[in-house]
């Protein structure tokens, strides 16, 4: 596709609607006999999101609950992997991410989300495109310190010796959460994190 052709699109979008369909939200959750939500964790790279991702996704699995995850790193081997690091390719990461989690939720599951996300306008952005009550924020809440010790991929150490330039907390910023839906010590074992995770969405009969 030309550019050219692809900003006549974006300026003509008004004049694109929505189709509805008898298969909602609604029918798709009572099949599933649950309440769909996006569980959207953010955090630094190495903080332990997906791992505490990949642990809740697995026990809502044992109680009988429809989920998928998605992870940051994954979606950049296909649906993202024209993207950069760059501010902009960031907030576009994060823009096609949920809006890939919206169409997973509207199918009536229970998603679990893990991107470094570091800009708090782009996580506005995602609460607003979902109904009030459908969208959390968790917070995997991990000093800079221990996610460098930790480092399993190498990636802080190539970072810091200048060979990945928009690096989160180390060349580009991460501005922390002001009030995320739930608070995260990510120093703590991921099993305990799942588990408080787990606990807070039971307790709060959210699904």
């Amino acid at each position: 596709m030309n550019p050219n052709d692809f900003k006549e699109w974006q300026t003509n979008s008004h004049d694109l609607f929505y189709h509805n369909f008898n298969l909602n939200m609604a029918a798709h959750a009572a099949q599933k006999n649950q309440k769909p939500k996006l569980l959207w964790f953010t955090g630094l790279s190495a903080s332990g999101k997906s791992t505490i991702a990949d642990l809740t996704a697995k026990m809502l699995h044992g109680q009988g609950r429809h989920v998928y995850i998605l992870d940051g790193e994954n979606l950049r081997h296909g649906l993202n992997r024209d993207l950069g690091f760059t501010e902009a390719a960031r907030a576009e990461n994060v823009r096609r991410a949920s809006e890939v989690a919206r169409l997973m939720v509207d199918a009536g599951l229970i998603v679990l989300a893990a991107f470094i996300s570091p800009y708090r306008d782009d996580r506005a952005a995602i609460r607003d495109r979902f109904p009030d009550g459908d969208f959390f924020e968790i917070f995997v809440d991990t000093p800079l310190s221990v996610c460098i010790k930790r480092d399993p991929k190498g990636l802080y150490a190539k970072a810091l010796d200048g060979q990945l330039p928009n690096f989160t907390g180390i060349s580009a910023p991460f501005e922390i959460p002001e009030s995320p839906d739930l608070r995260l010590n990510g120093t703590l074992p991921p099993e305990t994190l799942a588990e408080t995770v787990a606990e807070f969405f039971e307790k709060s009969q959210i699904f």
